[in-house]
């Protein structure tokens, strides 16, 4: 019986592992928002509360697991590109779930379809990000190979 490509199953487990952290994030993220509701802060001023501190600690997270065996050097510099992604991996979340809703109107009466479109979409991105961007070589290095 042909054994997995070891590749294959590092992908597979580096994917699994990032998505449950972003899981955690989301739990992070809604617990402080809620928290902060509770305690009257406006919705909008709980979620800008909520959101950097769920990023940070998916960044912690996943430096700490997902990409362990990456380099580690110039966290700071990682850290403000690893945000910077998980800005437009958000904006690409929103984006998805209006354009879904408006174009398809019988759906925004389910929006957990344009939501779970939109947090799919922001998934593959923020991944593709890290692990291609953010986790790779030092920040600065070209990415791709040289010709």
């Amino acid at each position: 019986m042909p054994q997995p490509d070891s590749s294959f199953t590092s992908l597979k487990a580096r994917i699994l592992s990032f998505g449950a952290i972003g899981g955690i994030g989301f739990m992070v993220d809604a617990g402080i928002l809620q928290a902060l509701f509770s305690l009257g802060v406006r919705p909008l001023i709980a979620r800008c509360i909520s959101f950097p501190i769920a990023v940070t600690a998916t960044w912690l997270l996943n430096r700490r697991y997902t990409f362990r065996d990456r380099s580690q050097a110039g966290a700071h510099a990682r850290y403000v590109l690893y945000v910077g992604g998980q800005v437009i991996g958000a904006l690409i979340n929103v984006g998805a779930f209006v354009l879904t809703i408006r174009h398809w109107p019988e759906v925004a009466a389910r929006p957990l379809i344009p939501m779970t479109a939109g947090s799919a979409l922001a998934l593959i991105f923020n991944y593709t990000w890290a692990n291609l961007l953010v986790f790779s070589k030092p920040p600065g290095t070209a990415v791709l190979p040289d010709r």
